[in-house]
């Protein structure tokens, strides 16, 4: 039961660890001030978001630093870049000292790097301690990198909300300061036991149990996030958030009683297996069964799986095949042609590549969840050119907090599959439906108040669940044991559009600089009025309709394999019952 306890408060510490490093959603907020000083254009301000961003590029670099040292040494390691990167950045903003812009460039790399390092330790922990139910770990805890943002924005409106300079001094201190705090759990970490499925399914509860806690978290600082009030009820709010984020520390007291939870909760909300690699360990042995199925052909006697199982399998594997042979229509063929047969096989990153499907994918990725983290980025440019510089902190508040509500919403799928199934690239689709709809409105109303907080809303809440759902989606379709290499193939497109899209924002604003004005004190010149990003929206939106588009043949080719799972899942379900 110790070994129990300890598990959750390792999962309490990765919450903390994941809640204050997702630094790159706060560059809005001190953008504008570090343009100033630098008295850079808008293109070389983009190219310093794009360099936070590289930093995915280099995330490899944190798991080959896993097979070297400790965890807890990679975890300070990801801290002192932090610390490095962001501080130095604070003291040119401040004017402490003098920094050409390459070497601004490279902290900034420097810093975004962290981020991916820190995210390493957080994955490798959730696999670690949860095994039967890492997707859960994983979702729940990711989601909590959504919120940073507003933490931040609540911090500094508690310090002083006049000093935008002061979120990069917060950027660089608070995630080692939590790392400190984090490093007794961590070095305490429980041997892990196999689980009995009654104890699966009551962890289940558990992270339900979290996930309305993680609800609760983010509806409070949507509330009062971005208050603007004085500076101590400010740090009376900031202190209520504080509490949210601990108060999590309950769960090992809620594990002594989960004999109670089952008889009252579990019996009127049961939790099915989620799917092959996240709720139940059943699920995943029967994925297993199933990728083996071509030995199962030629020895049965050594199969688990009966002749009805392997016939019905066979049955749903070929009927790709045959609808292909009574299908006349080009269209038709075209979409079937190559499609995944089965769910979870495993893809090298050479057979990856040459798939059209993760081509789908890598393009709805690209045209979605990428698109929002550029606007996020552009926010404070956004805000300015629209005459709303006081509401930036409460725009990146709300982009902040419905992005932690579309990483939450990622796990709905698992917790409605008993009584509502639909492939999880059908939820991508939908999930990629609010981003064009929300760059159309900004075009259309962008002077209306109202329609920037909706369409930052909208965009923040769609990629979100983008992020969120990203490797559980990459898992199923390309192969669980191949997910640290297929992901990071993937996530290649964030740096990729970060440029592009950025490059193509301040190349348009820019280009209306005739309408701006020129600061004072600075070589920097800001773009006034609606034309600044009204052809960047119409651009955006139209790229988000192609990565919506792309969603859908993708969630067309795919939605066989994912039913033949299911149908597999349901026919094996009555034997484990039994």
């Amino acid at each position: 039961m110790a070994g129990q306890s300890r598990k959750w408060m390792i999962l309490v510490a990765v919450i903390w660890i994941q809640a204050f490093t997702g630094t790159n959603f706060d560059f809005s907020a001190y953008s504008s001030e570090m343009k100033k000083v630098l008295g850079i254009s808008q293109v070389q301000l983009n190219y310093l978001a794009v360099a936070s961003d590289m930093g995915k590029v280099f995330g490899w670099s944190s798991g080959l630093a896993l097979m070297y040292f400790p965890l807890w040494t990679v975890l300070f390691m990801a801290a002192f870049m932090g610390l490095l990167g962001y501080g130095i950045q604070w003291l040119v903003i401040c004017n402490a000292i003098s920094l050409p812009y390459i070497l601004v460039f490279f902290l900034c790399l420097l810093a975004g790097c962290s981020i991916c390092w820190f995210n390493t330790v957080c994955f490798v922990l959730c696999i670690k301690n949860f095994p039967a139910n890492r997707a859960l770990a994983l979702s729940l805890t990711v989601s909590y990198n959504g919120v940073s943002a507003a933490l931040y924005a609540l911090a500094g409106d508690a310090i002083s909300a006049s000093t935008s300079s002061l979120y990069l001094l917060l950027n660089s201190l608070v995630p080692l300061i939590v790392s400190i705090a984090a490093l007794v759990p961590i070095l305490r970490q429980p041997s892990v036991d196999p689980l009995s499925p009654e104890a699966v399914r009551s962890d289940s509860i558990m992270f339900l149990l979290l996930n309305v806690l993680a609800v609760l978290t983010g509806v409070y600082l949507l509330l009062f996030g971005s208050n603007t009030s004085d500076t101590s009820t400010s740090r009376l709010l900031l202190g209520g958030a504080v509490f949210l984020l601990v108060f999590p520390l309950c769960v090992p007291g809620v594990v002594y009683a989960r004999r109670w939870f089952h008889h009252t909760v579990h019996s009127s909300f049961q939790l099915r297996g989620s799917g092959f690699i996240l709720v139940d360990d059943d699920d995943l042995e029967l994925h297993k069964r199933l990728v083996s199925r071509e030995t199962s052909y030629n020895n049965l006697n050594g199969s688990s799986l009966s002749d009805d199982e392997v016939c019905e399998y066979r049955s749903s594997s070929q009927k790709l095949c045959n609808k292909e042979e009574d299908s006349a229509r080009c269209c038709e063929k075209m979409i079937e042609k190559d499609q995944l047969v089965m769910l979870g096989e495993e893809h090298t990153a050479h057979v990856l590549v040459g798939r059209l499907d993760f081509w789908l994918y890598y393009i709805a990725y690209f045209c979605g969840g990428t698109i929002g983290l550029v606007y996020s980025n552009n926010l404070g440019q956004i805000a300015q050119s629209l005459g709303h510089s006081s509401n930036t902190t409460l725009l990146l508040t709300l982009y902040s907090s419905f992005s932690f509500f579309g990483r939450l919403l990622s796990a709905a799928p698992d917790y409605v599959r008993a009584k509502f199934y639909f492939a999880r690239t059908g939820w991508l689709t939908i999930a990629l439906l609010p981003t064009p709809v929300a760059f159309f409105l900004l075009a259309a109303l962008s002077n209306s108040t109202a329609a920037l907080r909706v369409g930052t809303a909208l965009i923040g809440l769609s990629s979100g669940f983008i992020f969120a759902a990203a490797v559980s989606v990459t898992s199923e379709l390309f192969g669980p044991n191949s997910v640290g290499v297929n992901h990071n193939i993937l996530i290649t497109n964030i740096p990729i559009g970060s440029l592009i899209y950025g490059v193509l924002a301040a190349v348009i604003y820019d280009g209306n600089v005739g309408r701006g004005l020129k600061l004072m004190f600075s070589d920097s010149v800001v773009c006034m009025g609606r034309d600044c990003y009204f052809l960047t929206f119409v651009w955006w939106g139209c790229l988000s309709v192609v990565g919506l588009v792309c969603s859908l043949l993708l969630f067309i080719r795919t939605k066989h394999a994912y039913d033949a799972f299911e149908r597999n899942r349901a026919l094996v379900e009555p034997q484990r019952n039994w």
